[in-house]
């Protein structure tokens, strides 16, 4: 029987280079608030059992007014960071594999979430990427530059990224103290396999506001 699949929405961050006070997430595209365009994707793709969105207690009375009404929708408190917000949203998961995406990249695909359930059956973990268009210089506190990479193999990580629940969880758990910016690492660190599935550039993460002009520019040119 092929393994049942939660999504983990996150929408808990500070929002602080939005610079506008209101969390991105809650904001609007073309009358729409960003948070609900990602969660459309993932209600309608087949795979998907239970969603968890991951929200601040302060703005979870707003984010219940325009939910849809769909039982399969759970909403869990954030923690102080991300690795805390996706620890909770892993503590109510029902299911065997856990999908987790940022809810401030409103452009991803149905692809997206197919492949990485493709990818999960082989691999540890996996996460949606795309290869890097300039070359990145690696720099000590000083901002000497002391190393730079190839663009051929190196990629910049997007969600969703996808994983064994009992594996994640567990890692989370036994890694409390670390710095982590997002849940692969922590597989890396352990000596497990992540696999990166090409992913598109139009898959932004809204941080700032000229990044929410881009995604309705795109939006709109469907």
């Amino acid at each position: 029987m092929e393994s049942k699949t939660s999504a983990i929405i996150l929408m808990a961050g500070n929002s602080t280079r939005y610079n506008k006070k209101i969390n991105k997430n809650l904001d609007k595209i073309n009358k729409k608030e960003i948070i609900l365009y990602s969660l459309d994707v993932f209600l309608k793709n087949k795979h998907i059992d239970d969603i968890i969105i991951v929200a601040k207690k302060e703005d979870q009375e707003k984010l219940i007014k325009i939910l849809p009404k769909d039982n399969r929708i759970r909403i869990t408190i954030g923690g102080h960071e991300r690795k805390d917000s996706v620890y909770n949203g892993l503590k109510i998961a029902k299911n065997d594999i856990v999908i987790i995406h940022d809810g401030a990249r409103p452009l991803i695909k149905d692809s997206y979430i197919n492949n990485c359930l493709k990818e999960i059956k082989h691999y540890d973990g996996c996460t949606i990427g795309v290869k890097t268009k300039d070359t990145i210089k690696i720099v000590d506190k000083n901002n000497i530059v002391i190393e730079s990479t190839k663009r051929d193999n190196t990629y910049l990580t997007q969600t969703p990224q996808c994983f064994k629940k009992d594996l994640l969880k567990k890692l989370h758990e036994t890694n409390r103290k670390d710095n982590i910016t997002d849940d692969c690492m922590l597989l890396e660190q352990a000596g497990y396999n992540i696999k990166i599935i090409e992913g598109d550039y139009t898959n932004l993460k809204i941080t700032t506001k000229e990044d929410l002009l881009i995604a309705e520019l795109l939006i709109n040119k469907g």
